[in-house]
């Protein structure tokens, strides 16, 4: 359900990337522990068409299983993670839709007889076991080998043999780490034994709190010094603004998530609409004072929830437009195969909103949600020009999962489509124009080429 940098999830595993999906009919059951009324037609048990789950429903709320081939196991990683579900009812008696207010999709139900036997009787939390289940899970859900050239079965052979009942815990770990370094994707992650282990793109600067405060004091000094405007802070620190010569605004969204201390989607929803109510005022965007350009610099995003990207988004447009389409890899044994694409577009915030032109800062440190928003604006009329690097190439939810020895993981099992059918995965969303962003020998000598160009680049 996660859609964090891997270095945020297995810190914490904590919620993800507004439901966009309508709901078919208006029955609906609370996230657990919430009750369902007694007697609803969602009690039963169903499968997810995609994402390997199977949900039991109940008058006292909802559980989660995660399934392979080999194995049936109780989720636990979402309990208490901050998200909230709701399940709709149909069409028809067999179909119901699984919203997670973190993430922008609904998940398609299918209804099942009665639970597998097999979630009755998890598997042992041996050293083989556990292997097993983690080999698995990537095998029937990660879409990107073939993109990352990785042969899984040769991993298969070739770690599978170095694994027996005396394995230590370290050695298993190690095991792992071995198996998904090579991937070099930002969304998966391992946590075990209090162990992180997540892998990145070759060079890239993960965007830590450390990072974030480099990058701030260098624009600052760099870019902010001859501002109109004290710089204001919303969020937690994770939104700022401030405007320029010639009534250019400054936006500067570092993540996507963590704007509360609670760090619920709903309350960080709020604190974000404060934020945005605050910065694009009606004098702003219509007034005689209103902005005559935009710099929204994402360069260190960590990533967050999918639906605050579009919530900005629609502060940024006055017509309806594309945003992306979403679809999940949906054949064990095919990861070409994928469930129907979800369409998303970006309609006109009803609050005062921006038309003009916009500059966006990204690059390497761009993860996840940042991608996702940078992705949705690019049908935007006029459309942003994009400054700086690629972006990481990190853009699914993450699959989070638990193994039978109580370790923690996740793996991305969705791709996110233009209205051509492309996807921006693994290479990333490249710059209109190619400038070096936020490198050691900048952060030296206090210069920021690339925030120049993207305000040359507004007309």
């Amino acid at each position: 359900m996660t859609k964090y940098t891997s270095l945020t999830l297995v810190a914490a595993l904590a919620t993800s990337a507004v439901a966009a999906t309508a709901a078919t009919t208006a029955t609906a059951v609370a996230a657990a522990p919430a009750p369902a009324r007694s007697g609803n037609q969602l009690n039963g048990v169903w499968r997810t068409d995609g994402y390997s789950t199977i949900v039991r429903i109940t008058d006292s709320g909802y559980e989660l299983y995660d399934t392979t081939a080999i194995s049936c196991l109780r989720d636990t990683t979402s309990d208490g993670d901050g998200s909230v579900s709701t399940f709709t009812a149909g069409p028809g008696p067999n179909r119901a839709l699984w919203h997670i207010d973190a993430n922008v999709n609904a998940r398609t139900l299918i209804r099942l007889p009665a639970l597998p036997a097999a979630c009755t009787d998890p598997p042992p939390a041996t050293p083989v076991e556990t292997f097993d289940v983690f080999w698995h899970t990537f095998a029937e859900n990660y879409p990107f080998f073939a993109q990352r050239g990785i042969d899984w079965q040769r991993v298969y052979d070739t770690y599978r043999p170095q694994v027996t009942a005396t394995t230590t815990d370290a050695q298993l770990r190690d095991i792992f780490a071995a198996m998904i370094t090579p991937l070099h994707d930002a969304h998966v992650g391992l946590l075990a034994d209090g162990t992180r282990i997540y892998s990145t793109k070759p060079g890239t600067q993960v965007p830590t709190d450390q990072l974030d405060t480099q990058a701030m004091t260098l624009i600052k000094h760099a870019d902010l010094a001859d501002a109109t405007a004290p710089l204001r802070t919303w969020c937690r620190g994770r939104v700022a603004f401030t405007t320029l010569p010639g009534n250019i605004g400054y936006l500067r969204v570092s993540d996507f998530t963590g704007f509360t201390s609670d760090d619920t989607s709903a309350e960080n929803a709020a604190a974000f609409s404060t934020a945005l109510d605050a910065i694009f005022t009606a004098d702003r965007t219509s007034g005689p004072n209103r902005l005559h350009g935009l710099v929204l610099d994402l360069r260190v995003n960590g990533g967050g929830d999918d639906p605050l990207g579009l919530m900005l988004a629609s502060r940024l447009t006055g017509h309806t437009f594309f945003a992306y389409a979403k679809q999940t890899r949906d054949d064990p044994t095919n990861p070409d195969v994928f469930t129907r694409p979800q369409p998303f577009l970006v309609h006109p915030s009803t609050t005062p909103h921006y038309t003009g032109p916009i500059s966006i800062l990204a690059g390497g440190s761009t993860f996840s949600a940042g991608e996702a928003f940078t992705q949705a604006m690019l049908d935007r009329s006029p459309r942003p020009v994009v400054v700086g690097e690629d972006t990481q190439g990190a853009f699914s939810d993450m699959l989070d999962r638990q193994l039978p020895n109580g370790w923690m993981f996740s793996l991305p099992d969705e791709e996110y489509l233009t209205p051509s059918g492309r996807t921006y995965d693994i290479a990333g969303i490249p710059p209109d124009i190619a400038v070096p962003t936020l490198t050691p020998e900048q952060f030296a000598d206090g210069t920021d080429p690339a925030f120049r160009v993207a305000l040359q680049a507004i007309p």
